[in-house]
Parts: structure tokens; C-alpha cells; sequence
């Protein structure tokens, strides 16, 4: 299934894509998609509502993120090598692990803002893992069966704010609309491998990331398990895994993102999203 939520921001209702790409709406039958109806039981239920049963929701309305209630949204840093190379960093011995602000997820194709005072506000195309049910402890061998779907994540940085103004990297990864997620929350089942689907991003028509997961360093059921031994994950909590070389601080010279660029990004089989950035006030 393709699940999304759609609607004005704060309003949106739980809808499914169905077999010819038209939203249907999920309301009768689900309050969200969030929590309890992430479950595996919950998306066997649903999966087996025939599309079009359901009502046609009409026009283009505003697609929001994906999932709704994350109380995590947990980034790996540096998990392709050829990125780690680009940034002139060495590949980890382990996952790195830094936290975006759940307040900076938006949908898919909402703008960008560019935040007050940034001069390196940057891209990274990226998968995103959400969990289905609570996973604590668990081993790499059963942890993709804690996971609900996939998504594509957008993890936009603020290079200057990551790396130059002292701590961690988590002021430069969460400002406001620096967490774009969606089109939809492809359930797992509809994902043959996670380990091998192709992933792309644009700037204003020009490819600038062109990649696979096949070279994550560290692969999807790793990180689960890698992560359940430190923190529970909970329905909702997404993890972004990590992005292929192409990135504007790696270009040289570096290039950044400006008001009025515009950003396309994709991955395989999880759908496309397409941002305008433009300045905060």
C-alpha cells in the first residue's frame, strides 16, 4: 500500500493511492496514519480494503507528511562511503547518530524556508525508515519486522549551522521545513529490498545526486537493531538513513541553495517530491 495524508496543514486526513495513482480516502476506516494503525496487524487489516471502495477524493489537494505523531526522527550520518569521502571524512566504525527535530517535518512539496542568518542551506536525498511497533533490543536477523514502510526523506542542512558554530549537528539539521517527508508511506511489503533502489535530486532541472542504497555502509536492518539497543523506537519514528555523494558542500567550489531554487528528489518505487525554497523572515 501506498498510504499519505492529505489536507491543509494541521487538518490532513488519512488516505491510500490507488492502482490508477487517484487518493482514496482512509477515514472510515483508520483516524490517522499514525500509531496503533501502523501496526502489522493494523496494515494487514487495511490492506485488505479494495481502493476503490473507498471514496475518490477529488481535485489536487495538498499532499502532508506521510506519517503523523513522530515523536523521533533519527538521521545516520555519513553511511555511503563516497559520501563520507566528499566530506573529507572517514567512513564510521559505527552509525553515526544525530537527531532532527520533529517539528522540522513537512509534506513533501511544501517550500523550504531558508532560516535567518544561513548562507549554506544544502540538500540530501535520502530513505526513510518508519517503525510499525515498539522495538527494543532486537536482533538485525528480526529487525525489518518492526518496520511499517518506507518514504523518501529530505534531509536539508544548514551546513554553517552544522559544522561551524560549535556542539552537534542537530541546529543545522532542524530548522523549521527541514524535514520533508512523503509522498507516502510505502509499506515494506511493497519494498522487495531496501538495499537496492536507485535515488536521485535535482536543483533548479540539474542532477547534483544520482545513487543507490546498494552503497549504504550500513544497511536498513542494521540500524534498526543498532538503534533498539540504545533507545526504544516507537510507531511514528522515522529513520533517515543517510545520503549518496552529490551533496552542495561537496561540489567545488561548494554551491548552496539561494530563494527561488527549486529542489526534485526521488527514490524508486517511493514517489517524488519537488520544494521552493524560500527566505524565512
Amino acid at each position: 500500500m501506498k498510504l499519505l495524508r492529505y489536507g491543509k496543514p494541521g487538518k490532513e486526513r488519512p488516505g491510500v493511492l490507488d492502482a490508477d495513482g487517484k487518493i482514496r480516502d482512509l477515514s472510515e476506516h483508520v483516524a490517522d496514519v499514525a500509531g496503533a494503525a501502523l501496526a502489522p496487524a493494523a496494515l494487514k487489516k487495511l490492506s485488505k480494503i479494495d481502493p476503490k471502495t473507498l471514496p475518490l477524493v477529488r481535485g489536487n489537494p495538498r499532499l502532508g507528511p506521510c506519517v503523523a505523531g513522530t515523536g523521533k526522527f533519527i538521521c545516520i550520518g555519513l553511511n555511503y562511503a563516497d559520501h563520507a569521502a566528499e566530506s573529507n571524512l572517514p567512513v564510521p566504525s559505527e552509525p553515526v547518530i544525530f537527531m532532527k527535530a520533529s517539528s522540522a517535518i513537512v509534506g513533501p512539496d511544501d517550500d523550504v524556508l531558508i532560516p535567518r542568518g544561513s548562507k549554506k542551506t544544502d540538500w540530501e536525498v535520502e530513505l526513510g525508515v518508519v517503525i510499525g511497533k515498539k522495538t527494543k533490543y532486537v536482533s538485525e536477523a528480526e529487525a525489518l519486522d518492526y518496520v511499517a514502510g518506507y518514504c523518501v526523506s529530505h534531509d536539508v542542512s544548514e551546513r554553517a549551522f552544522q559544522t561551524e558554530r560549535q556542539g552537534q549537528w542537530t541546529k543545522g539539521k532542524s530548522c523549521d521545513t527541514f524535514g520533508p517527508i512523503g509522498p507516502w508511506l510505502v509499506t515494506k511489503d511493497e519494498v522487495a529490498d531496501p538495499q537496492n533502489l536507485k535515488m536521485w535530486l535535482k536543483v533548479n532541472g540539474k542532477t547534483r545526486q544520482d545513487g543507490s542504497t546498494k552503497t549504504m555502509v550500513y544497511g536498513v536492518a542494521h540500524l534498526v537493531s543498532y538503534l533498539s539497543q540504545f533507545m526504544s523506537l516507537l510507531p511514528g519514528d522515522i529513520i533517515s538513513t543517510g545520503t549518496p555523494p552529490g551533496v552542495g558542500m561537496g561540489m567545488k567550489p561548494p554551491k548552496f541553495l539561494k530563494a527561488g531554487d527549486v529542489v526534485e528528489l526521488g527514490i524508486e518505487g517511493l514517489g517524488t517530491q519537488k520544494q521552493t525554497f524560500v527566505q524565512d523572515k
